[in-house]
């Protein structure tokens, strides 16, 4: 009798998984009994007030991707070599950690300042004239600043003492 209480609770557990992973996908639809809403998933982040238009088609794509629903869901940001040229109205989207920007034609980086959270932060290969608005990022501890040739080198007093900053060659030069 315990054999047979024994496989029934096996066969239990392998319907209950095999459920549980057949549903999983689920929400992603509305679900309605009898033309009733009991559940229907957060809507999808729509990104609005991006000044720069391949800014916002990056967003767009990554948040469609990764299936935000808010900014401060957006914790990871690629977009390099995307022909960003202005990073105006980034700085709604405070919850990000790691924002990659490398190879574009970046100049201005004030709108990173309200980047509170940001902790890794690529802008190799870009026209970025003055560091100082993400130096003084209170998370940031790795920071690439390599291949911007017009790069107004920072102050050794300037740069906070746990943060891996890597320079353009004209501003590591003895």
């Amino acid at each position: 009798m315990s054999q047979l209480h024994e496989g029934l609770a096996t066969a239990r557990l392998i319907v209950g998984t095999m459920l549980l992973a057949g549903c999983a996908q689920l929400g992603q639809y509305d679900i309605t009994i009898n033309n009733v809403a009991v559940y229907a998933p957060d809507a999808l982040l729509h990104v609005e007030g991006i000044e720069d238009p391949a800014l916002s088609a990056c967003l767009e794509q990554t948040a469609m991707d990764v299936r935000a629903t808010g900014i401060d869901s957006l914790l990871t940001l690629n977009c390099s070599a995307a022909g960003i040229v202005s990073l105006a109205g980034l700085e709604q989207f405070g919850g990000i950690q790691s924002l990659k920007l490398s190879g574009n034609n970046i100049r201005n980086l004030l709108a990173l300042e309200r980047l509170t959270a940001l902790q890794q932060l690529w802008l190799d290969g870009n026209d970025i004239v003055d560091p100082i608005p993400v130096l003084r990022l209170p998370a940031l501890i790795q920071l690439d600043l390599t291949d911007n040739p017009v790069l107004q080198c920072p102050p050794p007093d300037t740069i906070p003492a746990n943060m891996q900053l890597t320079l353009p060659d004209h501003c590591t030069a003895t």
